[in-house]
């Protein structure tokens, strides 16, 4: 079994392409086949060669690799369009030939003529076959005399065309319907009908695993492998991934490229896992599976004809299980670049490293992105008296008489005690319950409230341990200083007039 992903570097890998690169990897991988990937760029005014790095890299983030292609060279290489071209060249003659294609100089303007007329008649909008029975002298004069002219495939007369959809089953089009396509543009460019069947035929591509925009060129595509004398390969054409309102996925639903979701913070393992699920199911309750399962337990034929609505909400459950199975290790590598995007300086020491695993895993059970740490983790970096008591809310809270005297004590309590752990942490509770008598929420949103600058937030037991360790911090650390438990509730008394 050999696949293929064939994208167009004309812009960043849309999660719906990547679907389709991963539908073909699990197909290949669970037959132990060969993923090929074939670079179509001969749209030259959009294609860069930025934009298929950019593919290539996200593709190797999601876990997606290839036997054979444009960076490893390959039996059938090139693997760019664009460096193809004397073969395109080569089978064009071949077709003309045979008579199987001929010259066609009808202008933009002809040929839209043509396509309005053919509406308003309520006829097909296929090419009229104007230039298909021109004489041969004629052509060669206009040709010597330098008029462009685009190379049409002469489509032999059929009644219907029709093949076995390994997703839609049977499926039929009216010969009515396929007029004469271009197969190579007058500027010498090969039209994609043309060279995606060439390209596919040479490189032994044996399953054509695509999405259903596709469907329609796939009469034209059989009938040029038939007149090239090439064996077709096997279709399947996936149902297009919808955005929750049930309209085609695009950017009013959100982040749809694979960078956005890399830079907002989503696991390649979790995308990955959750692209899978969008029209197939590994067939039990159990959802939350590596990749090397998923492609254990693919099937083409698996897959729905329906389409598979791309839900946000799924994807954030699916990130968040996956960034609490995470290492610290790998946590804290990962979080740095979020970190640093967010202003607080990060750096390469040791010291800083080890906080980083420490407390990075503090955030991740109320996260659905690693974008969202940094956020949830900025009390640890910033600390403003003056800012804080400047919500209303915040403003209060602390002027309850309860409130007051917890924050009292609470900073001549930690005025002599030392850096504080979990076990020095409950000591402090200890001792704040008996010299305030406050208990539950009187005792400790005020403690939260101080050291923290927030009403709400994550556990204190997790929460102040933090804090005085990232106070003992050197300044080589190479992350922002953060004030300790000691010195910010001194500084919420002095505000407050209470030390």
């Amino acid at each position: 079994m050999r696949l293929r992903f064939a994208p167009s570097p004309t812009g960043y890998l849309h999660v719906g392409n990547a679907r389709t690169a991963l539908f073909n990897w699990l197909a290949a991988r669970g037959a132990n086949g060969t993923m090929v990937v074939r670079i179509e760029d001969t749209d030259t005014e959009r294609s860069t060669r930025e934009f298929e790095e950019g593919i290539l890299q996200d593709l190797r983030w999601m876990g997606i690799t290839w036997d054979e292609g444009p960076d490893i060279g390959g039996p059938f290489g090139p693997y760019r369009k664009s460096e193809r071209l004397d073969t395109y060249k080569a089978y064009t003659d071949e077709l003309l030939g045979r008579g199987a294609a001929y010259h066609c100089f009808c202008s933009f303007d002809q040929l839209e003529s043509n396509r309005r007329a053919a509406v308003a008649a309520g006829r097909p909008t296929r090419y009229p076959g104007t230039c298909r029975t021109l004489a041969t002298s004629i052509i060669q004069r206009r040709l010597d005399a330098g008029e462009p002219a685009a190379i049409r495939f002469a489509v032999p007369e059929v009644d219907q065309v029709e093949f076995d959809d390994l997703v839609r089953g049977t499926v039929s089009f009216s010969g009515e319907i396929i007029g004469d396509p271009i197969i190579m543009r007058s500027d010498g460019r090969p039209a994609y009908n043309f060279a995606v069947v060439v390209d596919d035929a040479l490189m032994k591509i044996s399953h054509v695993v695509r999405g259903e925009d596709h469907i329609s060129n796939t009469p034209r595509q059989l009938l040029l492998y038939e007149a090239l004398g090439f064996v077709q390969p096997c279709f399947a054409h996936l149902a297009l991934v919808m955005g929750p309102d049930r309209a085609p996925l695009s950017k009013r639903h959100g982040s749809t490229s694979v960078e956005e979701m890399r830079e907002r913070g989503y696991l390649p393992e979790a995308l990955t896992n959750y692209l899978a699920l969008i029209g197939w199911s590994p067939g039990d309750d159990d959802e939350i599976l590596p990749i090397e399962e998923l492609a254990r337990r693919f099937r083409i034929g698996d897959v729905s004809r329906s389409a598979g609505i791309f839900d946000p909400e799924k994807l954030g459950w699916l990130n968040r299980h996956n960034l609490k199975a995470l290492s610290a290790e790998r946590l804290a590598t990962l979080v740095v670049p979020f970190f640093k995007k967010a202003g607080f300086a990060v750096g390469p020491d040791s010291d800083g490293t080890a906080f980083l695993k420490y407390f990075a895993h503090l955030a991740v059970g109320a996260v659905e992105r690693l974008e969202q740490i940094p956020e949830r983790l900025k009390f640890l970096f910033e600390f403003d008296v003056p800012s804080t008591l400047m919500d209303p809310e915040i403003q209060r809270e602390v002027s309850q008489p309860e409130a007051r005297r917890v924050i009292k004590v609470l900073a001549a309590e930690l005025a002599r005690r030392s850096r504080l752990d979990i076990e020095g942490f409950r000591e402090l509770k200890t001792a704040l319950r008996t010299e305030t008598d406050c208990r539950g929420r009187t005792l400790f949103h005020p403690i939260r409230i101080v050291l923290t600058g927030h009403s709400d937030g994550m556990e204190l037991d997790s929460v102040v341990p933090a804090i005085d360790r990232g106070a003992e911090l050197s300044s080589t650390s190479g992350l922002s200083p953060i004030v300790g438990c000691r010195e910010r509730a001194a500084a919420f008394a002095a505000a407050l007039g209470l030390s």
